[in-house]
């Protein structure tokens, strides 16, 4: 089978019943796409604020069970902290559904063993590089978006036609700048969960650690600092123009004193990063990571709490709520 993946046949589809589980971000999104493109959709949810929205949007809602009991296909679009006990609530309807098709947006629960599918089903993950929000946008400019897809089991013998449909469905691929990559359960946790352990958390820290510096060791003014690093929008444009032309051709954008300080800073810095990265990928890969964020959820979340305090009270964010208040921007959007 092709690395790269460009098209699929919507038409396996048409006769099935597509269950989404959770109309959070991406439940949304993919329902409406797949309701639009003419596919049988409802939404099995917790009778929540989320359940009103679907309703208010035209689908069915169904506690979790019997949207399980309801579908051919199924779609888990919920937390993954949260998605090994709904699967538990379902796993007698699941084991005695023969052929049912399971789908999951994330490797993270299959790769480590958090929730076993039985053999008898389809088990596949199309799972989009792009936020819900995103996935919408591009559908109604008629445009796709990246995603991963994967086969954990192949039941039916048609699992990959069935994950490249279903990506059609959402909307990915079957229109300009949509590309599906086959890739792996393992592969997809393995590159999320580094890209959240090395370069995100770099930024942040290299953010914090520049406005630090600046405002307490050479008197700059924090609003200057925030604007200079973030507030701007120039690190968005940055983003983005990677995104359209590449890492490297984006650097022509600049200006040759910027290039030349982004090019001799990043070797002095890479072997240290890669060392980290290295690390995290090892950590993530035999499964530590994993038992680490396990063990954090069953105590109560007490890291993550802290973590949330220390960075929320910091003079950075301070200063940051102060500017953002002058700005007219929400901080909490």
């Amino acid at each position: 089978m092709e690395k790269l993946i460009t098209e699929g046949d919507l038409s396996i589809l048409k006769n099935k019943d597509i269950a989404v589980i959770g109309y959070g971000n991406q439940g949304s999104a993919q329902a409406t796409i797949m309701k639009d493109n003419g596919l049988n959709v409802i939404v099995g949810n917790i009778r929540d604020e989320y359940a009103k929205k679907a309703e208010k949007d035209g689908f069915k809602v169904y506690d979790i069970p019997e949207a399980f009991e309801r579908a051919d296909l199924v779609l888990m679009l919920i937390p993954d902290e949260v998605a090994p006990e709904v699967y538990k609530s379902v796993e007698s309807i699941v084991n005695k559904k023969e052929g049912l098709i399971l789908d999951f947006a994330s490797g993270y629960n299959v790769a480590f063993g958090f929730i076993s599918p039985p053999k008898t089903s389809d088990v596949i993950m199309v799972a989009p590089r792009m936020i819900g929000e995103g996935e919408l946008l591009l559908h109604k400019q008629g445009k796709g978006y990246p995603v991963f897809l994967g086969v954990k089991n192949d039941y039916s013998g048609k699992a990959w036609e069935y994950a490249k449909a279903l990506a059609v469905g959402i909307g990915a691929i079957g229109k300009p700048g949509g590309i599906a990559v086959k890739s792996s359960f393992e592969e997809e946790a393995l590159l999320d969960l580094l890209s959240e352990h090395t370069w995100a958390p770099i930024l942040v820290a290299s953010i914090k650690a520049y406005f630090d510096i600046v405002t307490e060791k050479y008197g700059a003014s924090p609003e200057a600092a925030i604007l200079e690093l973030y507030a701007s929008g120039e690190l968005a444009e940055i983003a983005r123009a990677m995104a359209d032309v590449g890492i490297f051709k984006q650097m022509k954008f600049h200006s040759t004193t910027s290039q030349y300080g982004q090019f001799s800073r990043a070797e002095k810095y890479y072997d240290i990063l890669r060392r980290i990265t290295e690390d995290e990928a090892e950590k993530i890969w035999n499964g530590e990571f994993a038992k680490e964020w396990s063990l954090e959820q069953i105590a109560g979340k007490p890291v993550l709490n802290r973590l949330w305090n220390i960075y929320t009270e910091s003079k950075l964010s301070k200063s940051e709520e102060s500017l953002y208040k002058i700005l007219g921007r929400d901080k909490n959007e």
